[in-house]
């Protein structure tokens, strides 16, 4: 057994939230440290076949942390340490948030998901910006910043909202996500129609935001999808990330947990995720983040063959611990071997029509 097997039913005997704080205790303790070398050395795959360019960013390998885990940009350096491509902190806000009230995130042990209700909780922007910063030159990995609306205000002052965000977070960000589809915290369904979107990218544009990307919902309909991706080829935005988590729950759930309010993520959203991965790259010629679901080589592989330049997680690191970059990077090279791919983006779109 591995450390994360045996430490693992200690982990998932106590809160989420509990758990994932001193998950963090932990990466936060070793980060810059020299065990962050150990474990660079025990979870980096280095190979060439791997490497992926994107919306001007050089990513080692295609596998990246999603939004949610380090919301505040306390750990990502130790993340670069387990391996992964790229991290994405955030969301983040204007203004400081505590978010909502817990228990606000929940297992759903059977069926290897989680559904969080978390509502944004950071520590503002001014804050996370600093904290950008001092630890960019740190990080040998892109760092994108999900950038989102505070709660208390209204739908036509979030264009200067995100702004002031963005420009508190510029300095130490590699690229900026906006983010107009969390299903937690109020308001935010409003921004998806087309006339708000457009006004905050625009906005974002005009402040200088690049490379920008949207986050996209699983929840939109295919008609305010490809709203978003007119918006996404008309105002030159440099990708899209999709998708968020979903407020559905798959009629397969089993855990007691499936009626708790919030977004879904994790292996029920697998499917739908890469189906929404397709729909987009069929759509737009710009670079696609993969996101849902992804636990093993093959998830990712899917996502990639559907379309995405990159992947990303969050609740598959839960599930399967540390080495998860590293095992979905040795998978993936076996599967470019075996189709006889040179490199992870010669794969990319290879199943679309």
């Amino acid at each position: 057994m591995t450390a994360y097997e045996l430490l693992k039913p200690f982990l998932f005997s106590l809160p989420p939230e509990t758990a994932h704080n001193a998950v963090h205790t932990g990466l936060r303790a070793v980060q810059n440290t020299p065990i962050a070398d150990v474990l660079a050395a025990l979870y980096r795959v280095e190979d060439d076949r791997l490497r992926v360019e994107a919306f001007d960013q050089s990513f080692p390998n295609p596998v990246g942390v999603a939004a949610g885990f380090d919301k505040n940009a306390q750990v990502p350096s130790a993340l670069a340490s387990l391996g992964f491509g790229a991290v994405e902190v955030g969301g983040v806000t204007a203004d400081p948030q505590s978010g909502n009230p817990r228990p606000r995130m929940f297992r759903l042990r059977e069926d290897r998901a989680i559904v969080n209700r978390m509502g944004l909780n950071n520590h503002g922007a001014d804050a996370v910006g600093d904290r950008l910063t001092g630890v960019a030159p740190s990080v040998p990995v892109p760092v994108g910043v999900n950038l989102a609306k505070t709660e208390h205000v209204d739908t036509e002052d979030a264009p200067e909202d995100y702004r002031y965000t963005y420009e508190r977070v510029a300095e130490g960000g590699d690229f900026f996500v906006v983010n107009v589809s969390c299903p937690n915290s109020e308001g935010f369904r409003d921004l998806q129609n087309r006339d708000s979107m457009e006004a905050i990218l625009t906005e974002l544009l005009d402040a200088g935001a690049s490379p920008l990307l949207v986050k996209l919902s699983p929840d939109l309909p295919d008609p305010a999808v490809e709203d978003a991706l007119d918006l996404v080829n008309e105002l030159g935005l440099d990708g899209v990330i999709a998708t968020n988590t979903t407020t559905d729950r798959p009629d397969t759930l089993r855990s007691h947990n499936r009626a708790e309010d919030g977004g879904l993520s994790g292996e029920p959203i697998e499917s739908r995720a890469t189906e929404t991965v397709r729909f987009v790259a069929e759509r737009t010629d710009v670079p696609v983040v993969g996101v849902g679901g992804v636990f093993t080589a093959e998830d990712a592989y899917r996502k990639i063959r559907a379309g995405a330049h990159a992947v990303q997680l969050y609740t598959g690191l839960v599930y399967r611990g540390p080495s998860i970059a590293r095992d979905i990077n040795e998978g993936l090279l076996e599967l470019l071997d075996r189709d006889g791919f040179d490199s992870v983006e010669d794969a990319v779109g290879a199943d679309l029509d």
